[in-house]
């Protein structure tokens, strides 16, 4: 995709204002640094950084038969939410295949609103309205992307920057949960969730808000050591966390259990999308699974790099990097379920040399608690 032909998130002006390094990502032109990745990621684990998160997309689910229909949709049970609840789902196929991971929240008895991936915005929508072209159910489906922006303070100090900027009480806001209040006088949905593997928030307002809320937690967090992050230290610090990227661990031709995901389905809820596919890898077990790598070797695994045992290739990596909390080199793959299992070693070929890496317990990373 050409540069003109790119979206842009609104805070797309002010990026550049902070001197980001733009980069093409999931058709819009977002910030992949400021200053520097490493720098990025240890300010989220030791401080607060902030993330643009506008590209991803939202949809809205209202009505009295929200509830029924979401339930046939997403292999979790949204029925199973209390108000100002959100739960992390997945849409699969009839095949059980992964369309796309997301986060649902419930914000009233009849009103969802579906956090999806923006890469994958257009087919999550398409799924939902072909199963509303069933007329089993019918709520209002709404993609109300385009109007909300997200603002992302997440790290050790984001809960103390944002105290200073709402009347929330965010004590009671606990993991996966949301309240709508307000932020620096801004109407937002404010939500205990993100992808860094830290405590943090996710701060849904209007689009045409978008700077000013940017703005606002700047301010406050000057105090807090914050600095603005872009997806470079994203990806290294949800790595970390072991939490699983669309189109590295997860795609159409993977599901849930393969990815050690089968806790978010439900197959106890009544029917819905690949629930037979999916019951059938349950009894059976899966024959891939995703496993974690550290390196015994020098040398950093990237996503594609083969992965062999007994000098045979039998899988690849999913994700790579050098972990800059552990001081280490990790990578999450996709092996034969027979030869998953901590402690094991494999070899991951790096620059047409087999490495040896060990098997080591997801996530990389777990934030300490107080």
């Amino acid at each position: 995709m050409s540069e003109a032909a790119l979206r842009r998130t609104p805070l797309h002006d002010l990026h550049r204002e902070l001197g980001a390094r733009l980069v093409p990502f999931a058709g819009y032109e977002m910030p992949v640094q400021y200053t520097s990745i490493i720098d990025e990621h240890r300010t989220v684990r030791q401080a607060v950084g902030l993330f643009d998160l506008s590209h991803m997309g939202e949809i809205e689910i209202r009505g009295e038969e929200a509830v029924a229909f979401l339930r046939h949709a997403v292999v979790s049970d949204p029925g199973a939410l209390s108000i100002g609840q959100a739960q992390y789902s997945m849409l699969c196929q009839a095949d059980g295949g992964i369309i796309d991971d997301l986060i649902v929240y419930r914000l009233d008895d009849d009103r969802f609103w579906i956090v999806c991936n923006a890469a994958n915005r257009s087919a999550v929508v398409e799924q939902l309205r072909n199963l509303l072209e069933r007329g089993d159910f019918a709520p209002e489906l709404e993609d109300i992307s385009d109007r909300i922006a997200l603002v992302a303070p997440q790290g050790p100090n984001a809960a103390a920057l944002l105290a200073g900027l709402t009347d929330l009480d965010l004590g009671a806001i606990g993991n996966y949960r949301a309240a709508e209040g307000a932020v620096a006088g801004i109407d937002c949905l404010v939500a205990r969730t993100g992808y860094t593997g830290e405590d943090g928030f996710e701060l849904f307002c209007a689009a045409g808000d978008a700077s000013r809320v940017w703005q606002a937690v700047t301010e406050a967090g000057a105090v807090h050591g914050l600095r603005a992050c872009g997806l470079g230290a994203r990806d290294t610090l949800r790595l970390e966390a072991g939490m699983p990227l669309y189109g590295n661990e997860l795609d159409r031709e993977t599901n849930p259990f393969e990815v050690n995901l089968g806790r978010v389905v439900k197959l106890d809820k009544g029917d819905f999308i690949g629930r037979a596919a999916l019951q059938a890898v349950q009894q059976a077990g899966p024959k891939r699974r995703l496993v974690g790598l550290r390196m015994i070797d020098n040398a950093i695994p990237r996503a594609g790099y083969e992965v062999r045992a007994g000098g045979a290739a039998v899988g690849r990596v999913t994700s790579g990097t050098a972990s800059p909390t552990l001081g280490a080199k990790i990578a999450m793959a996709m092996v034969p379920a027979e030869l998953a299992g901590i402690g094991t070693e494999l070899e991951v070929v790096v620059r047409d040399r087999p490495h040896r890496a060990e098997q080591v317990k997801l996530p990389f990373y777990r934030r300490p608690r107080d």
